[in-house]
């Protein structure tokens, strides 16, 4: 015969049992690996924000300046040989036949065009509405967020909205995706860690790595969720990459401090190491905890970038842009982080992101960031 307090003593016992299993443990940690990196491109159906058209390649500026017809159509057999075999002709644009993507300021296109729509995705960086300069900024327009944000701040989207292909399926940008995921290089791994609560958690640490790991597929192509992923550290025990910002969750959508980051990055044949500077992001976990969609925002160095979009070569010829004119514009457009004479280095950028949950494998040993 069992005793009533014996019975009572069980039941509380299966649901204080059956309660600490509901609850998350305190101090857990959330991985992700990011699959898709675009730049954030706010489109409309009628191409409102570019009403002049998209801007003309370098291809087109190299045959537009043929001195004749007759000309035109020997150099390119009447359109026949394709634009990517036109690359070395249509490069070689300098008054001495210099390469104008390796010297993008040798000459000057006569014609960028630029967004001029009201709206975009972004956050508002600088935490001035007015687009008036400050000690960290230059003097720039500034947006209105897709959601009514006021004081968004993507001189990025401004340059490179009216590119082809940089808009939605551009050669550029897709190009970089799929590279990324055929290779594995340049992955980016994002882990949350002291999550007490995976919905809601008012403090958390966002550490971004890089893994040396290929994507796990499942078999429809797609990262499988929860695949495991080690971190890039350096034969001597260093820690590539580790920089953190601090963070909380709110219904499952992780937003952080602005802080500088160090990322890994692989696309269209090139390898960079780029320091988003105030560096911010707006990301939302899926229910069910296999997805990560949102956004990254910070202030992207134009060095950098003029160096990345003019040295990627043939793949130039069918993106849609001229690297003359897309140069000039990123320093006219460079929003961020005037250097000693007032110029200003860095431009307001917002990429839209895609991740699956993930473990994170550490070296056993401890490292130190290099």
């Amino acid at each position: 015969m069992i005793r009533p307090n014996t019975i009572a003593t069980f039941l509380l016992a299966f649901v204080i049992s059956d309660a600490a299993l509901a609850a998350p443990p305190p101090g857990r940690t959330l991985g992700f690996v990011i699959r898709n990196w675009y730049t954030a491109i706010y489109e409309t159906k009628f191409m409102d924000e570019c009403p002049l058209g998209l801007n003309i390649s370098n291809d087109e500026y190299w045959w537009r300046g043929l001195p004749s017809q007759e000309e035109r159509a020997r150099r390119t057999e009447n359109g026949l040989i394709h634009t990517l075999n036109r690359w070395g002709p249509s490069a070689a644009r300098g008054p001495g036949n210099e390469n104008v993507c390796l010297n993008p300021y040798i000459i000057k296109d006569p014609q960028f065009l630029t967004i001029e729509g009201k709206t975009s995705f972004g956050a508002n960086l600088d935490g001035d509405s007015t687009g008036k300069a400050t000690a960290k900024t230059c003097a720039h327009e500034n947006f209105t967020g897709v959601w009514g944000e006021p004081g968004v701040d993507n001189q990025m989207y401004r340059l490179l909205g009216c590119i082809y292909g940089f808009r939605a399926d551009g050669i550029f940008e897709v190009n970089a995706d799929e590279m990324r995921g055929t290779s594995g290089l340049g992955i980016t791994l994002i882990e949350v860690t002291n999550v007490d609560d995976a919905r809601n958690d008012d403090d958390v640490t966002l550490t971004f790595y890089r893994s040396v790991d290929q994507f796990t597929l499942d078999p429809n192509g797609q990262p499988l969720p929860f695949a495991t992923y080690r971190i890039d550290v350096s034969p001597d025990g260093t820690q590539r990459y580790g920089h953190s910002l601090k963070g909380k969750i709110k219904d499952g959508k992780i937003t952080s401090e602005q802080g500088d980051v160090r990322l890994p990055f692989y696309g269209n044949y090139n390898f960079m190491h780029p320091v988003i500077k105030e560096m911010s992001v707006d990301l939302e976990v899926s229910n069910d905890g296999k997805k990560l969609t949102g956004f990254v925002n910070g202030y992207y160095d134009v060095d950098e970038f003029v160096y990345h979009v003019t040295g990627v070569g043939a793949v130039i010829s069918t993106a849609g842009y001229s690297c003359p004119g897309l140069a000039e514009y990123a320093w006219k457009l460079a929003d961020g982080h005037p250097d000693e004479n007032g110029k200003c280095t860095t431009i307001s950028s917002s990429f839209k992101v895609t991740g699956y949950a993930a473990f994170i494998k550490k070296p056993d040993a401890k490292v130190s960031q290099k």
